[in-house]
């Protein structure tokens, strides 16, 4: 049983913020519990007396959460600011329903101290209300009251004349004054439910409201818990696999997937396989509740119009016959999307966007989604466990009804949305790439995953080393934040290792398209002191790791249809020879020679192989920690300490190579930059001329 929805308030916390404060408490509060609302969804506001800044009288000012956001994590900044009197004022621009969205443009002139937050079109529905304090949420519980077909019926039921109820209107200027009429005309009234959308509720402090919008949630789920009909969904239509087998179908099935659908954009990918949608997944009602999409309009934008049921059996797992049907039944996704845009296009419409699906329900397995970044791709299906459970609740004590499609056509090539969509920033250059980083904790390969994350990349990074990886981790989420950067331990000279290392990335991102071979060790002794172990540990992750990566990332990228890169981190001692290090040496010009092999088997394919020869990487390397450090400075005749100056001094430029350096060169390598370079060698050694590549 769901745990109950308890206040949080703290009293005496509280009691030293001003009202903007307690707006910004009761918001964090809120947000802060995804039964309440979801992710980026629900507003909060309040109407608050402050000091004009021009001639200081008091005047009514409405802070409302502005345009973007989340109530989880939103801050002042994070509000809009607008003069109530010019609000109310503007009711005389108002030339009805037909020509509601122009009233979005007069917001701008209401705002109240030049706040630059830009004001949300949900800003008239809390204007409007008349009460102080103003939440709009969309918990599951009451999105499954307002989407049953006898919406209306049950909300009199359920809440006994505490809440009133409205039927579904897009949001928009009307909608506000028509909760405007509603809360004047039965002040007794705690909130409203919106039909297919959501909840209303308000109070006269901060305290009463977040408080009431907590008891108005908690008696929904209650009352839904008591009164649903199991089983849900119809009950069990297969059992779910074994989670180790769900994420190995995943894992395969992704990346082919993923570069079926990457043609025009690149996209990343997320898998779930929760309790909830399993539930939903296995059960007989699967496809017929699936066809009625969504309702509440947050759930439907992050969704599409319907999510893709991928055919599968799971009693009879056959994944050939899986992979067989994709091609047409994605064809015919798309050609269902395309019918449905010319059904309900307006003449202004926007163009048609992307046809294909956002969600994959499988089976036995679970839930796909796949959108432009890991966030969205994340949180996309976050909305739709919301809207499994909207559907559980409402089938359970009613019928689910979903948003009619003229109405779910209107939401999603609205104009205004068009609009905030165009003012999006432009993807970076390696926006929806995933890229692989062995060796991932030393300097050069935090350097390399730190430059792609600036980029837009996701990166995976692989090292044996688990605390230090674990640390470089931490450094790179500050960098692009948890979804965009994931760590898996392993031993690259490991076949099974290394197919570990694909299956994972193919898990958390949905394939790859960028591969930085960069794990390393050195070491240094006089040829007859060179021990058959040291020959054969520089082999072994030089050679025969590289192989394996490079074999496995390239069967993945010929899979995806998409290109690739590959970069392969080697070393100015695979040009030229170093006495004492003959073990270092010749692993690291084995490294060379298998790029360039696999560079010409990649060409057919679009996949590219490149090399980047560092040399004296001595400052953030973890390599110079150990022996190497001493052995080469007693091979050079020098102290330890006085290595890196050393190094510095032999070059031609006098200059220091750092880890930053080597990830330029990786990044112009793995970019478009570079669309044309396949088999070729960047030295980033400051200048050798032994090194001159011929």
């Amino acid at each position: 049983m769901t745990a109950t929805i308890t206040s949080r308030w703290n009293d005496e916390h509280a009691a030293a913020l001003s009202e903007p404060e307690l707006l910004l408490y009761r918001s964090n509060l809120l947000g802060s519990d995804l039964r309440i609302t979801n992710f980026g969804g629900g507003n909060t506001s309040a109407k608050v007396m402050m000091d004009d800044p021009l001639d200081g009288k008091q005047v009514e000012v409405l802070w409302v959460k502005g345009s973007g956001g989340d109530l989880g994590s939103i801050a002042m900044n994070g509000f809009s600011t607008l003069y109530m009197d010019k609000l109310h004022a503007l009711k005389a621009r108002y030339r009805g329903l037909a020509h509601e969205d122009e009233m979005v443009a007069y917001l701008p002139h209401c705002t109240f101290d030049l706040n630059p937050r830009a004001a949300s079109i949900d800003t008239p529905l809390h204007a409007y209300i008349a009460r102080k304090h103003v939440d709009h949420m969309h918990p599951d519980a009451v999105i499954a009251i307002a989407a049953c077909a006898s919406s209306k019926a049950l909300t009199q039921t359920i809440f006994e004349g505490e809440l009133g109820w409205l039927p579904w209107q897009r949001p928009g200027y009307d909608l506000g004054l028509k909760l405007e009429a509603v809360s004047k005309a039965q002040p007794e009234l705690k909130g409203i439910i919106l039909e297919g959308h959501g909840l209303f509720t308000w109070g006269d402090t901060a305290k009463s409201c977040y408080e009431t919008t907590l008891a108005i949630i908690q008696r929904a789920e209650e009352w839904l818990g008591a009164h649903a009909k199991q089983p849900a969904f119809g009950g069990a239509g297969s059992a779910a696999l074994p989670a180790q087998q769900r994420a190995a179908i995943a894992a395969r099935l992704m990346p082919l997937l993923r570069g079926k659908i990457s043609q025009e954009e690149y996209k990343l990918g997320h898998f779930d396989d929760s309790a909830a949608v399993l539930e939903f997944v296995c059960s007989k009602d699967l496809k017929p509740l699936a066809a009625l999409g969504t309702s509440c309009p947050d759930h439907f934008l992050r969704t599409k119009i319907r999510p893709f049921v991928i055919d599968f059996d799971p009693a009879a797992p056959d994944f050939d016959a899986l992979l067989a049907s994709l091609d047409a039944a994605l064809v015919q996704y798309r050609a269902d999307y395309s019918a449905y845009y010319e059904r309900c296009k307006h003449a202004n419409s926007p163009a048609v966007r992307d046809a294909n699906p956002i969600i994959y329900l499988i089976p036995g397995v679970g839930m796909l989604s796949f959108a432009k970044d890991k966030a969205t791709a994340r949180i996309a299906g976050e909305f739709y466990v919301n809207a499994i459970n909207v559907m559980r609740g409402a089938n359970g004590v009613d019928s689910y009804v979903g948003l009619p499609e003229q109405e779910a056509f209107d939401i999603e090539y609205w104009l205004l949305e068009e609009a905030k969509l165009q003012r999006m920033p432009k993807p970076k250059s390696l926006a929806g790439r995933v890229a692989l980083v062995t060796g991932g904790a030393g300097g050069i390969g935090q350097a390399v995953a730190r430059q792609f994350l600036q980029e837009g990349a996701c990166v995976m990074l692989t090292d044996i080393d688990a605390e230090a990886l674990a640390v470089a981790k931490e450094n790179l989420i500050k960098v692009a934040g948890k979804d965009s950067v994931g760590t898996v331990t392993a031993n690259i000279t490991s076949e099974s290792a290394v197919d570990g290392i694909l299956e994972a990335t193919a898990l958390q991102f949905g394939g790859i398209d960028l591969l930085v071979s960069n794990a390393g060790i050195a070491s240094s002794a006089p040829l007859e002191d060179t021990t058959l172990e040291s020959w054969e540990r520089n082999q072994a992750i030089l050679g025969t790791g590289y192989f394996l990566v490079g074999r496995a990332a390239f069967r993945v990228m010929k899979q995806q249809q998409l290109g690739g890169s590959m970069v392969f981190v080697a070393s100015k001692n695979g040009l030229v020879a170093s006495a004492g290090a003959s073990a270092y040496c010749t692993a690291k010009a084995a490294e060379i020679h298998l790029a360039r092999c696999i560079a010409l088997e990649g060409a057919p394919h679009g996949i590219r192989v490149n090399v980047v020869n560092p040399d004296a990487v001595i400052r953030g390397s973890r390599i110079w920690d150990g022996k190497w450090k001493e052995e080469r400075a007693a091979s050079n005749k020098i102290e330890s300490d006085d290595i890196e100056e050393f190094y510095r001094q032999r070059s031609m430029l006098k200059l220091s190579v750092l880890p930053e350096d080597i990830a330029e060169a990786v990044y112009f390598l793995s970019s478009s930059k570079a669309a044309k370079s396949t088999g070729n060698i960047i030295n980033v050694d400051a200048g050798n001329a032994a090194a001159f590549t011929r």
